[in-house]
């Protein structure tokens, strides 16, 4: 490459997106050298800085107490944005845009002609500064230029100086919107249009001048890479080895990052790291997390996840160099910033993070920290959900794909089901093509044979009327045996909705108490209101709850949920799975619990509903025993899981991952036929399970001697009205007799109570 093309591309050096290295601006920044040491922006809204080196967390901020290893890092006070140099830190004061400088030997490298300065832009080169003039909050988009040294002094410690090495009287009158810093030289976008650059090795390449726009600039110790505005493609260049020069080509990157023998880059499309240079690649970070923001010293690169801000660090390098731990802290994804977002960028909402007192990571609510959204996903990962002014894209992992739409990108071949359903699809395809045709002769027939024979004929008897089925619509029939058949769910059809953390948290006001429905060991349950209007139940899973499952236990569970679909189950729509959070959502039940109206004071329910009631129940259960894919044993069958929808149909809720792989499927079974038994006690009686208050406390032992001495009707609830036919429940009552029996063996099927309780039903019309 010609040295005057060389320089042209050196000279636009804009807008840098979480990148690092010499002459860089973002959220996270390293040092170099022996005495090097990283630092980040955190995520507490307050934008205090973390900072960590070899083998040792540092404190926070001056709001943290210092210690003997990282008493010279003790009074760094908030940042709104880092660079870094060779053996320190630059920054830009939240609170007052002043430059603020620091390294391993101590604070104060900004000369005192400029501590009282303004800036809005800063970037440390490796043995300077340069910084733009102006308020880093108020809307400003050029300034004037200053620029000082960062020297060794004795014992190798780092003072500040006023030096014209750094700063040409020839840019003095300019005004820049941009400035980077690299190895003795610094460039900057020039209001005006053009740019200009300065500094002992700009004069040796000679040319000041260029019309090559770049988004991010990282500079090696004698490299430079530069993300190509157009295109967002890397272009290097530099005196190293051929081997830094060498950028994945093709690839687009939305920032990046240098360190002694590398870069990286945060990849446009899945957020995922790429290096080239002399390193092991294999020492990359893999997996389906993204990236937001990067740094690297010599032979360590941290990066700050996407999905939960979590700092991960890695070395480069096949070499052993000492280790840098990060802290466990949710660091700042971006800079924080006034105005609006650019295209292909979004919003980072603080309700995002799972943390319920944060609703802000900027230190002022008119700040926004402005993301680069993803278009794709990293390999096993499927894009579920594209990303908008708001939100950055979901993917979701190639497990949950249950459809066609996600199956190509997963490389899953599609199921028998689909298979079939391609082929009636095309077979009721030829069916309407030929209906039309046929349809368009008979309408030629009837145009010219005009048949003079019109018969009209009544229906016999009255309209057929349509009764509630719990929560459709059936035909009345003589057989009340016909199965219902599960709700219409646009939102489940095959695969659960993917719910953004944000919007549930929207929908719940924050998880906040007054929102919520119950609560249990999974964790709590919350009514929601969704952005298009939807009432429905979100079950937040408590930290227990994680900590003991894992992400597979999840998503097996999710795959169960979302395949389970019944008239008589609370049906899952939809999750959630973003920053370590697990939140299922349900279909709402406004009428609670059936524990509710038999126990804690709602309007009790009739001998007519209560009979609905138990039957609804046992065909739900005999769904989940019989008719669901895999099998499902409930193992927690009680008034408290059981909820009444919208017409007073009653859901059983709380079922999960017990599926046929049990090896006691069939005892199982049975445990939820005596369960159920306890509640159609519950039922006909109004008592508790177990009750201190009554001797024996324990329903089944009161009720079951009643029931075997023919005395059923002695457990009838007195505060109910009897109907005029009792007979009804006290066969309820013989029923529930049968599924206590103590010998599971002697227990009736679900599918056997699920018939007597319909017929019963149907009886009582």
């Amino acid at each position: 490459m010609p040295p005057c093309f060389t320089l042209l591309i050196l000279l636009f050096l804009f807008f840098c997106i979480g990148a690092s290295g010499f002459g860089s601006m973002g959220p996270i920044s390293a040092a170099f050298g022996d005495n090097g040491f990283f630092c980040a922006i955190d995520a507490s809204g307050k934008q205090e800085v973390i900072c960590w080196t070899k083998n040792t967390t540092l404190s926070l901020s001056s709001s943290s107490p210092p210690s003997t290893s990282s008493a010279y890092f003790s009074s760094i006070p908030a940042m709104a944005a880092l660079s870094g140099g060779e053996g320190f830190l630059c920054g830009i004061l939240a609170n007052s845009s002043q430059a603020f400088c620091w390294s391993s030997g101590g604070l104060d490298l900004v000369p005192s002609i400029y501590k009282n300065t303004a800036y809005f832009h800063i970037a440390a080169g490796r043995n300077h500064v340069c910084a733009i003039r102006g308020s880093y909050y108020s809307d400003h988009d050029s300034g004037t230029i200053d620029c000082w040294g960062i020297v060794k002094g004795a014992n190798n410690s780092l003072t500040s100086i006023q030096s014209s090495n750094f700063y040409d009287q020839s840019i003095s009158n300019l005004v820049f919107s941009k400035v980077v810093s690299g190895e003795g030289f610094s460039c900057g976008s020039v209001r005006e249009g053009g740019a200009f650059c300065w500094g002992p090795n700009s004069l040796r390449l000679g040319v000041s001048k260029g019309s090559v726009n770049f988004v991010a600039l990282a500079s090696g110790i004698s490299s430079v890479c530069g993300i190509l505005e157009e295109s967002n493609e890397v272009q290097c260049w530099g005196t190293s080895n051929d081997v830094f020069l060498s950028p994945p080509v093709g690839t687009q990157f939305v920032s990046l990052t240098a360190g002694a023998n590398h870069f990286c880059g945060i990849r446009k499309d899945n957020h995922a790291v790429e290096c080239w240079g002399s390193f092991n690649l294999s020492s990359a970070p893999k997996g389906g997390s993204g990236f937001m923001a990067i740094a690297s010293s010599d032979f360590t690169t941290c990066a700050i996840r996407e999905n939960d801000l979590v700092i991960d660090c890695w070395f480069i390098n096949g070499t052993s160099p000492p280790e840098y731990n990060p802290p466990l802290e949710l660091c700042s994804p971006g800079l924080c910033g006034p105005g609006s977002c650019a295209d292909g960028e979004f919003v980072f909402n603080a309700s995002m993070l799972s943390e319920p007192d944060l609703t802000s990571l900027c230190v002022r609510k008119d700040l926004r920290i402005c993301s680069p959204c993803g278009s794709n996903c990293s390999q096993g990962f499927f894009l579920s959900s594209p990303c908008t002014e708001n939100t950055d894209r979901v993917c979701t992992d190639c497990s949950l794909c249950q459809n066609s739409s996600c199956r190509d990108v997963c490389g899953m071949q599609p199921s028998e089901k689909e298979k079939l359903w391609l082929h009636l699809n095309r077979l009721q395809l030829v069916i309407i093509i030929g209906s039309t045709v046929l349809g368009f002769l008979l309408l030629i027939i009837c145009c010219y044979i005009r048949p003079c024979l019109i018969a009209s004929r009544k229906e016999e008897g009255s309209k057929k009327q349509f009764k509630s089925c719990i929560g459709k619509s059936e035909l009345e029939t003589d057989n009340a045996s016909d199965s219902c058949q599960p709700p219409s769910m646009t939102s489940c059809p095959g695969v659960a909705q993917v719910f953004r953390l944000s919007e549930l948290k929207d929908a719940t006001n924050g998880f906040k108490e007054f929102n919520e429905l119950g609560r249990g060991s999974y964790g709590f349950v919350y009514k929601a209101v969704l952005a298009d209007g939807r009432q429905v139940a979100v079950k937040r899973a408590n930290a227990a709850t994680i900590i003991h499952s894992n992400s597979r236990d999840f998503e097996m569970e999710l795959e169960v949920l979302c395949n389970a679909r019944h008239c008589n189950i609370v049906n899952l729509l939809g999750y959630c799975a973003e920053m370590g959070e697990r939140l299922l959502v349900y279909e709402y039940m406004p009428h609670g619990t059936l524990h509710d109206h038999l126990h804690s004071g709602l309007s009790p329910l009739n001998w007519s509903l209560r009979l609905k009631v138990s039957m609804q129940v046992a065909k739900g259960l005999e769904y989940l025993h019989k008719e669901a894919e895999p099998p499902i044993v409930h193992r927690n069958v009680k008034t408290s899981n059981i909820l009444l929808d919208t017409e007073w149909g009653a859901r059983i809720a709380d079922f999960g991952l017990i599926t046929s792989n049990e090896k006691d499927f069939c005892g199982d079974m049975k445990t939820d036929v005596y369960d159920f038994g306890i509640v159609l006690l519950e039922i006909l009686s109004g008592r508790k399970a177990y009750d201190r208050d009554h001797t024996p406390p324990s329903i089944v032992e009161w009720a079951v001697p009643l029931i075997r001495q023919g005395k059923g009707a002695a457990i009838i609830d007195e505060d109910v009205a009897l109907p005029k036919n009792v007979e009804p429940l006290l066969k309820l009552s013989d029923i529930a007799e049968l599924a206590v029996k103590e010998d599971p063996k002697d227990r009736p099927t679900m599918s056997d109570l699920a018939t007597w309780l319909e017929q019963i039903v149907k009886d009582t019309l």
